[in-house]
């Protein structure tokens, strides 16, 4: 057993539900919007096109990694959960590891990108994820891009609310705490998302300028979207465009920031001294 995880979080992932979350219902705007937000993010890292070399950690069963390496990046997937390590270690073009966001092996600049898309959510500890946010500044480049996801605040009021789980007295107290400080401690009797943390939007620039980052923009997700039943209209291409044009629009709106479940946080490494 990985000694990585708290073992009820470990016990969440082997389910082996990671794989597929994101081909469902809303959950495909997180998915899309984020190959939407990186691709842009990642060609500013590459001004000439070129291939890079890519640190995909935390990168799950390689959802991600996937489509990075099929874009022709050099993609290295380094995860805390052995089945997924697997997993994304069958897909073309994906190197895979077992590894600790807080202790990686990879050398010193030894990337072009390091992606977070997973670590800071299951780090209720902020002296972890500092540590996390620390080690994928110590693994990029000068200048390369680091690129982290939180999951906001209010997402699981929002969720709750929107699927109707909140209105069971245990799922409403777990969410409820979890909106006054932060973290996500499931008990006996919910059936919420495993030991988490959820960010405020404000906090993550905070956390990743004291790892030595520079913060360069903030990119919230599924906007209001996930939240007005339109998962019929990302059925149809023509009305998924118009969509996700849309979110394009206010994805970085300071005032909207906290209505997306999830945020993406970009920034660059910043010289020591």
């Amino acid at each position: 057993m990985t000694p990585f995880l708290d073992p009820e979080v470990l016990a969440y992932y082997e389910r082996g539900a990671e794989a597929g979350r994101l081909h469902h219902g809303h959950n495909r705007l997180e998915l899309w919007r984020t190959q939407d937000v990186l691709r842009r993010l990642l060609a500013g890292a590459a001004p000439g096109g070129e291939p890079l070399r890519v640190l995909d950690v935390g990168g799950g069963a390689g959802i991600h990694a996937q489509w990075l390496a099929a874009d022709g990046h050099r993609v290295t997937l380094v995860d805390p959960v052995p089945l997924h390590v697997e997993q994304a270690g069958q897909l073309p073009g994906v190197a895979a590891e077992l590894g600790d966001a807080r202790a990686l092996e990879a050398e010193d600049a030894s990337a072009d990108a390091v992606l977070l898309l997973g670590p800071l959510y299951h780090l209720p500890e902020r002296a972890d994820r500092l540590r996390a946010l620390a080690e994928a500044r110590r693994v990029v480049r000068p200048g390369g891009l680091v690129v982290a996801a939180t999951i906001n605040r209010f997402a699981g009021l929002h969720d709750t609310l929107r699927s109707g789980a909140y209105f069971e007295p245990a799922n409403r107290a777990v969410t409820d705490a979890c909106v006054a400080g932060g973290e996500l401690r499931p008990v006996g009797g919910q059936s919420l998302f495993t030991t988490a943390y959820f960010h405020q939007p404000a906090e993550v620039p905070v956390e990743f300028e004291e790892a030595g980052l520079t913060v360069r923009g903030q990119y919230g997700l599924e906007g209001a979207a996930w939240l007005l039943g339109i998962e019929e209209r990302l059925d149809d291409p023509e009305q998924r465009a118009l969509v996700l044009d849309a979110l394009r629009r206010a994805e970085s709106e300071p005032s909207l920031l906290g209505i997306s479940g999830h945020l993406l946080t970009a920034g660059t490494r910043r010289p020591q001294g």
